[in-house]
């Protein structure tokens, strides 16, 4: 029996948001128990919200520190490859959310380590080198959607949305059940939006 061709998922995602990182691990559920592949893309919390001008201090203190991870995702995509978005973002947000490590460059040095990526791509982390590079990329998520959302964005085929927003990690035939849920709600024509208040934290085992 020939081997079943695996679909792509594209996936934007800020390395810094809790709720994108449980979506990640769930897609990676998913390629378990559907024929999907994920291909990774870098948006950024700070590009989306650099011109609001009426979030809160700590918000805005939060922004101006969201930069730095996703210029050396993008750095280390524009060097070595799309390929390695994914490993880097798993040794950043396994830091970031699971160690509870502190959001800053020496944890992402650190992540770089372990993707096995050269440590000089932390050379990013203040500089605007690839900026253009990293606008590119979260333009390419946003327009899918529209400009009232937040990452993560999932897009496969015709179809694009923000979210899933879900904690803890749906896993195994639960996480099939989520995506078949998605793909059949959010295919049906002049589908926008589902959404409740929150009752949870970020449950990230």
């Amino acid at each position: 029996m020939p081997e079943q061709e695996l679909t792509p998922v594209d996936f934007w995602f800020d390395p810094l948001c809790p709720w994108a990182w449980i979506t990640s691990r769930w897609m990676l559920e998913v390629e378990q128990v559907r024929p999907v592949r994920t291909r990774w893309h870098v948006m950024s919390l700070g590009v989306l919200n650099e011109k609001k001008e009426d979030l809160p201090e700590r918000y805005r203190e939060a922004m101006a520190r969201a930069w730095g991870p996703v210029r050396v995702c993008i750095a280390a995509e524009q060097k070595h490859g799309a390929e390695v978005l994914g490993p880097l973002y798993t040794a950043i947000g396994t830091r970031f959310h699971h160690d509870k490590a502190e959001r800053d460059k020496a944890t992402v040095e650190a992540a770089l380590g372990d993707a096995g990526l050269p440590a000089s791509l932390i050379e990013a982390y203040d500089s605007t080198e690839y900026d253009d590079a990293l606008r590119a990329s979260h333009e390419e998520g946003i327009q899918r959607v529209g400009y009232d959302v937040g990452t993560p964005i999932i897009s496969v085929g015709e179809l694009s949305i923000f979210g899933p927003v879900v904690s803890p990690v749906p896993r195994g035939e639960a996480a099939a059940r989520l995506w078949d849920g998605l793909l059949l709600i959010a295919g049906t024509d002049g589908f926008f939006e589902l959404k409740r208040s929150r009752t949870r934290d970020p449950i990230f085992d």
